[in-house]
């Protein structure tokens, strides 16, 4: 395609994110383009200026500058493997969706370097009309965890609705370095993005600063060793980016690994302490689109494993239902 094409959304696009349909139109062109393109107004939604997140209407139309063909991709020995990878990590699979336990390290989407992701893997397993699965929502980079991931069109519609009224339970576990004050409550505040040397990073802004967004999480001490960590479940209300490491930074008891938001001076980390994010969506409940819910638990990635044994947590002692911090 060598020029500006204006495409219509289809009637069985109606309600897809603009990224999930440029995944859909356009595999070729990564998170970290698009970002980009959206930022300097190439792209636009019946003339107007959008964001990634932004919901399509059948109908609408969309102009997609100029984009070089998606390259063939050879069948073969690395399709199969990563076929193989993504189902050794189903968690749950039905007609409409995966829940995969994305393991700690590789992320959701592409960017600036990033060639190893989810959303490419899943290339590897198309549905019975040649459709790569789609994402419904993201995991951090580095944090592992329950990962829904929608076969078809018209289930990506239905569970990013879910998602983004709220209707789906998200349920994290983390380990936090210091014990938090009061043991469990509520976190509330504005976020914005803030460029740094090492890329954008979210900082607490106050109400009413340009592209500020409120963000809202719910937190519960599951179990403490001594007053140097502490185990917490985490339920985030809404979903900003990075929102549950920046919630518990801003209490004082920042996530133990976390490259980007620990902020405890002149601190070292014991040797005995895994290195990486201590950071995993441990379970998710939402509706299915028969009526049933959908109830799913990750297994802790080996990192936070070996943390829990070194520190004499046992994730086989709590139900994370009885530890839901909303309603402690």
């Amino acid at each position: 395609m060598s020029g500006v094409r204006q495409q219509t959304v289809a009637r069985d696009e109606d309600g897809m994110r603009l990224d999930r349909w440029f995944a859909t139109h356009f595999p070729q062109v990564t998170f970290g383009h698009l970002q980009k393109l959206l930022r300097s107004g190439q792209i636009r939604v019946d003339s107007g200026r959008v964001k990634a997140n932004a919901r399509l209407a059948a109908g609408q139309v969309v102009r997609v500058p100029p984009i070089e063909p998606a390259p063939e991709r050879p069948e073969g020995e690395v399709n199969s493997r990563d076929a193989d990878f993504l189902r050794d990590i189903i968690l749950y699979e039905d007609d409409d969706l995966y829940v995969f336990n994305k393991p700690h390290g590789l992320a959701s989407q592409g960017g600036s370097g990033t060639k190893r992701h989810m959303d490419g893997l899943l290339k590897s397993l198309p549905n019975k009309k040649g459709e790569a699965p789609r994402l419904v929502h993201r995991l951090d980079r580095d944090t592992s965890g329950c990962l829904v991931v929608a076969k078809t069109k018209a289930a990506d519609t239905h569970f990013g609705t879910i998602f983004s009224s709220r209707q789906a339970r998200n349920i994290y576990w983390a380990i936090v370095w210091g014990n938090p004050h009061p043991k469990q409550g509520s976190i509330s505040c504005f976020l914005a993005k803030q460029a740094t040397t090492d890329g954008e990073q979210m900082v607490v802004v106050p109400q009413g600063t340009p592209g500020a967004q409120h963000s809202m999480s719910y937190y519960s001490t599951t179990d403490t060793a001594a007053r140097r960590f502490a185990w917490v479940t985490l339920k985030p209300v809404t979903g900003r980016t990075h929102q549950l490491r920046v919630h518990m930074a801003q209490l004082h008891n920042p996530i133990m690994g976390d490259p980007r938001y620990f902020n405890i001076e002149n601190w070292e980390a014991p040797e005995q302490i895994s290195k990486g994010l201590h950071l995993h969506a441990r379970r998710i409940q939402l509706p299915l689109r028969n009526g049933q819910i959908l109830d799913v638990s990750a297994p802790l990635p080996p990192h936070m494993q070996a943390t829990f044994d070194v520190l004499g947590f046992d994730a086989n002692r709590y139900d994370v239902q009885d530890q839901d911090p909303e309603d402690a």
